[in-house]
């Protein structure tokens, strides 16, 4: 079976500095694939030729022309999602249909509501996010439930391969997809049989049952290697030999 085909993007923004965040944010979202970086209009134009995409995070405030004029110029334009640090252009960004608007400084959070909608949309799905909600485990151990807008979503132990901490996030991988859940890692940890995960990492912990192989720096799961940090190196040998 075939993996479900993450979305093309492109990001565009005469400030380094904002294109450095745009490009930590969708490399956070296993959805999304990041086609390219522009730092003007001209940039994007000429990649766009060689390599359409289905969405851009686009600057409006740019030299030579403006990131809703360069939109207008584009006959079968992508989806977009404004980024600026001015209110001001938020009328006219909606009125080319914009996905939407994201003022300057973005958070994370706001950035991955941006998402959502892009994946209501008939774009390609491959994860599902949810904005926040509290984490619980079964009474019988076999799965855990995330607790968002008054539902619980259950996933099974066996399905979760590894969960990465995403700042004030974590990414819960599994067999079949991936879910993104406003929650700490350590929090999560708690709830987690300690028979069957392992923290190794300040920002992982894996299934002991679908670890492939391992070395003194990392495991295999999933032909993904998730680095062992020295805090944790001694307690996961010691573990690890011991499965």
């Amino acid at each position: 079976m075939n993996p479900p085909r993450k979305i093309q993007c492109l990001a565009v923004d005469d400030e380094p500095p904002a294109l450095d965040v745009i490009r930590s944010y969708i490399d956070a979202i296993p959805s999304l694939q990041l086609v390219g970086t522009c730092e003007n209009a001209v940039e994007a134009l000429g990649l766009l030729k060689q390599h359409p995409v289905e969405l851009i995070f686009l600057d409006i405030q740019m030299p030579q022309i403006l990131g809703t004029e360069f939109i207008r110029t584009l006959k079968n334009a992508p989806k977009v999602i404004f980024t600026t640090a001015y209110r001001k252009f938020a009328i006219e960004g909606f009125e080319l249909d914009a996905i939407d608007y994201l003022l300057k400084p973005i958070s994370f959070e706001r950035f991955l509501k941006a998402v959502n909608r892009v994946l209501d949309t008939n774009l390609p799905v491959q994860d599902h996010y949810f904005p926040e909600g509290n984490i619980q485990a079964g009474e019988d151990d076999g799965f855990i439930s995330v607790r968002v807008d008054r539902k619980n979503i259950k996933i099974a132990l066996p399905d979760i391969l590894y969960i990465e901490s995403l700042k004030d996030y974590v990414r819960i991988v599994t067999r079949s997809r991936n879910i993104i859940t406003k929650h700490s890692i350590t929090s999560l940890e708690e709830n987690l049989p300690a028979r069957n995960f392992l923290r190794i990492h300040r920002s992982f912990i894996v299934s002991l049952k679908n670890i492939e192989s391992f070395t003194s720096e990392y495991v295999e799961i999933n032909k993904q290697e998730i680095p062992i940090s020295r805090m944790y190196r001694n307690e996961v040998t010691k573990k690890l030999k011991m499965e």
